[in-house]
């Protein structure tokens, strides 16, 4: 009952764009930094990008700079990752979690995370 769902994944050519969602049921997102994380095959987990409760505050690895953009509507318990210019080594499954009231987007201290959407980049 207390979940996150993503979903928006799929193939996709180098140079194209997707967006993920990330939607909560059972609680509610909107006290709550909310971060995108990706895992590709034989890689640790990263952090990819966070957003504070308000979406006033955004922050972004630097291999996505420039071609991810993170976004939240509370009032639809959802956040969202835009992705451009998707390049090969983004290939990876994309997770969403949610950090504990107060805390940041510390992959260790997340307390709820989605099971992950496959974003493949191939030609």
């Amino acid at each position: 009952q207390l979940q996150l769902v993503e979903s928006g994944g799929g193939l996709v050519q180098p140079g194209g764009s997707l967006r993920l969602s990330c939607a909560a049921s059972g609680f509610t997102l909107n006290y709550r930094r909310i971060g995108w994380f990706r895992q590709a095959p034989g890689k640790e987990r990263e952090g990819v990008s966070c957003i504070s409760a308000s979406g006033g505050v955004t922050n972004y690895a630097d291999s996505v700079k420039g071609r991810f953009t993170i976004s939240r509507d509370n009032a639809k318990n959802t956040v969202y990752l835009q992705m451009n210019s998707l390049k090969p080594e983004d290939t990876a499954v994309y997770y969403c979690a949610a950090a504990p009231r107060g805390l940041g987007c510390n992959r260790y201290s997340m307390d709820y995370w989605g099971k992950g959407t496959l974003v493949t980049v191939s030609s």
